[in-house]
């Protein structure tokens, strides 16, 4: 009898200490599918450059507005131009009310001609909210109208699932001769 109940007490510290424990050690990190191509360039060289609003959405609202639905973003950042390079300078995401949640660079990254890279925003991430951003500013050596920068949203649970796309917008550009 002793033995079966120590048995008993030892399975089941087995199995709680085999449990998934959110800690710090063991955040889960997200790291894109591409590696980047840092480079030192000086920035005020790029004749071109653009700022572009990206719409972002962490949730969407669902049954009677009072219930959330969280989604995987995938900002997706194209260099469209056939024969020249593009430089991502900076990329920020923000939450509703335009506070800066995320810096995801830290160096200038080159993008070759029909070359690609993506950020992602976890679904686990809840701040954002229904009308987060994500800003983009990149710069070329002369203006090709060459880049292509959409938000991928997606979020499943249970059967219901869930996707759509936002594309970019400009709002800023300059552009020397």
């Amino acid at each position: 009898m002793k033995i079966t109940i120590l048995s008993n007490i030892l399975l089941m510290m087995l199995f709680i200490s085999c449990q998934n424990k959110v800690t710090d050690t063991n955040i889960k990190i997200n790291y894109p599918s591409h590696n980047y191509t840092y480079v030192n360039l000086d920035t005020a060289a790029l004749k071109y450059k653009e700022i572009v609003y990206v719409p972002v959405y962490s949730d969407i609202y669902h049954l009677d507005g009072t219930k959330r639905f969280l989604l995987t973003t995938t900002i997706s950042v194209r260099n469209i131009s056939m024969k020249d390079s593009a430089y991502v300078l900076n990329a920020v995401y923000n939450d509703s009310y335009g506070k800066q949640l995320r810096s995801f660079t830290s160096k200038t990254i080159l993008l070759k001609p029909l070359e690609s890279i993506e950020y992602v925003i976890e679904d686990a991430e809840d701040k954002g909210g229904a009308g987060a951003s994500f800003i983009l500013q990149w710069g070329a050596g002369k203006y090709a109208g060459q880049m292509l920068i959409q938000s991928v949203m997606i979020g499943t649970t249970g059967q219901q699932g869930i996707s759509f796309t936002a594309n970019g917008v400009v709002i800023s550009r300059t552009a020397e001769k």
